[in-house]
């Protein structure tokens, strides 16, 4: 039996043929720009550390797929909840956490999110309403659910938003959360950050169905394709979803097609797709140079792009001296937050 073909490269560039999105005002870009910018330079920061040794474990970037997460926090409300997978550092930084306590539990220090116990993947804010990143590929589905159910079950008009790829797509417990969450009516938006490439075979290999917005369909779910490299058709998708489960509709499954310029982690070359392939989307749909450009187009001069760029470098930086710095946790640290 012959092996399947290969996916053709520059797949995964295609676009949603969805008509233009709704503009945003001058003020909404330059919000976008600089938390987009933010985790990118984040994120290359942790890169830059992690080759350093300074980041040991595991380590998933985010860099390319800013404008899902910002477009989707520019969409909800304050006690909106959000949780994610692993490639969690963007999500942590756009629902408004501290990049000294983020880049502090990277290395390990006392000063990060989770005593420096927890790293990359194991952060958490109840103040931000950021329920963490987790290790289990799908297990944030179901917790997220959860937390939709709280939210019906309290009577308040809060959205959980639950975060995962197109690899955890196709876990068993995706389903599973899917049929309560349609029977139950929870208000909870699924967003699948398609990057077409999971831990790194193509989706073509591996999904029957590569339309994502129509896993819910034996469930009854609506669910939409968007641009994701586009954030304003991020937050109108964002918007339309959390209204839909603000009105008691039930939830709503949104496919975000969007691109990782990194491997799947530190450690991953990214072998299974050309150099060509990732410098034809940096060059052609790149979400922070979209933005950069009709700002520019709107008459906002360079020198104010770079003043915002600069500030973020700032803090980057900034961050990155307080979490080599930061003292390592005490011994006696290993006995805490230990539950039976």
């Amino acid at each position: 039996m012959a092996a399947p073909k290969k996916a053709a490269a520059g797949a995964a560039q295609d676009k949603i043929d969805g008509g233009s999105p709704p503009e945003f005002t001058k003020e909404q870009e330059l919000k976008a720009l600089r938390e987009m910018l933010l985790i990118r330079r984040f994120e290359e920061k942790a890169g830059q550390l992690y080759g350093m040794g300074a980041i040991g474990g595991f380590c998933h970037l985010y860099i390319g797929q800013e404008a899902v997460v910002v477009g989707m926090q520019m969409a909800l409300k304050q006690g909106d909840q959000v949780i994610t997978g692993y490639r969690d550092h963007g999500h942590m930084l756009a629902t408004g956490m501290d990049a000294n306590g983020v880049m502090a539990e990277l290395t390990g220090r006392r000063g990060g999110y989770s005593k420096g116990k927890g790293g990359s993947m194991h952060m958490f804010s109840k103040e931000k309403h950021f329920y963490g990143g987790h290790g289990i590929v799908g297990a944030q589905v179901s917790l997220g659910t959860g937390l939709a159910f709280a939210n019906h079950y309290r009577g308040n008009d809060n959205v959980s938003v639950a975060y995962f790829g197109d690899g955890a797509a196709n876990q068993g417990q995706v389903y599973e959360s899917f049929n309560m969450a349609e029977l139950w009516k929870l208000p909870v938006i699924y967003v699948i950050e398609n990057n077409r490439y999971a831990m790194g075979t193509s989706v073509s290999r591996a999904s029957a169905q590569q339309d994502f917005s129509k896993r819910g369909a034996s469930f009854n779910i609506p669910g939409k394709q968007v641009d994701g490299m586009d954030v304003r058709a991020v937050k109108a998708a964002g918007d339309e979803a959390a209204a839909w489960c603000r009105d008691g509709k039930g939830p709503y499954i949104l496919e975000m097609q969007t691109y990782r310029y990194r491997g799947h982690s530190m450690s991953d070359p990214a072998k299974y797709r050309t150099r060509e392939e990732v410098e034809k989307v940096r060059h052609d749909q790149d979400p922070i140079e979209q933005v950069r450009n009709r700002l520019l187009a709107a008459k906002v001069s360079e020198a104010d792009l770079k003043a915002i760029d600069a500030e973020v470098r700032d803090i980057v930086n900034a961050s990155a001296d307080f979490a080599q710095h930061d003292p390592e946790p005490e011994a006696a640290e290993l006995w805490t937050d230990v539950y039976r």
